[in-house]
C-alpha cells in the first residue's frame, strides 16, 4: 500500500467520523426544537428565556398578592369567643352574652346582651389595642381576653 491509499483511507475514516457526530448532533437539535417553530438555537434560547422573565413576573405578582392578603387578615377579626351568663339573680338560666371579635392586634368590638323580665338591652363596645374606652363588665373582660388569644394562634 501506498502512502497516498493510506492517507485516503486515513482521510476518509476521519470523514465518516465526522459525518457520525454531525448526524448524532442533528438528531439531538431535532429533539430540542421539536414543537419549535424556531430555526435556531439561539431563537429556542431566546424564547425559553422570555419565557423565564414572564414566570419571574408572575411569582412575583403572586408574592404581592399572597403579601396583601396576610396583612388584611391580621387586620380582620380572628379571634371570636362567646360567654353566657346570668347578671341578674331573680332571672333563671344563662339568657345573657358577650361576644367578642379582635383581630392580630387587639381592635375589635365587643357586643353584650342583658335580659331581665323587663326588657333585654344590647351594647356594642369598641376595642383597641385590647382595651375600651367604654367601661366593660367583668364577663366582656373576659370574652376579650379569650378572643385576643384565639387571634395570636
Amino acid at each position: 500500500m501506498s502512502t497516498t491509499s493510506i492517507l485516503f483511507a486515513t482521510l476518509f475514516l476521519l470523514m465518516a467520523i465526522a459525518i457520525f457526530f454531525i448526524v448524532r448532533i442533528e438528531i439531538r437539535l431535532k429533539k430540542i426544537f421539536r414543537g419549535s417553530h424556531a430555526s435556531s438555537l439561539e431563537s429556542v434560547l431566546a424564547d425559553m428565556a422570555k419565557e423565564v422573565d414572564t414566570l419571574g413576573n408572575r411569582a412575583s405578582n403572586h408574592d404581592t398578592a399572597l403579601l396583601d392578603l396576610v396583612t388584611r387578615l391580621e387586620n380582620h377579626g380572628r379571634g371570636v369567643k362567646l360567654v353566657r351568663f346570668n347578671p341578674f339573680s331573680d332571672v333563671g338560666g344563662n339568657q345573657s352574652f358577650a361576644v367578642a371579635i379582635v383581630n392580630k392586634h387587639g381592635d375589635g368590638v365587643v357586643f353584650s346582651s342583658l335580659y331581665s323580665r323587663e326588657r333585654m338591652s344590647v351594647f356594642a363596645k369598641p376595642i383597641k389595642a385590647g382595651v375600651s374606652d367604654i367601661e366593660l363588665t367583668p364577663e366582656e373582660q373576659s370574652v376579650v381576653a379569650d378572643a385576643q388569644k384565639d387571634a395570636h394562634q
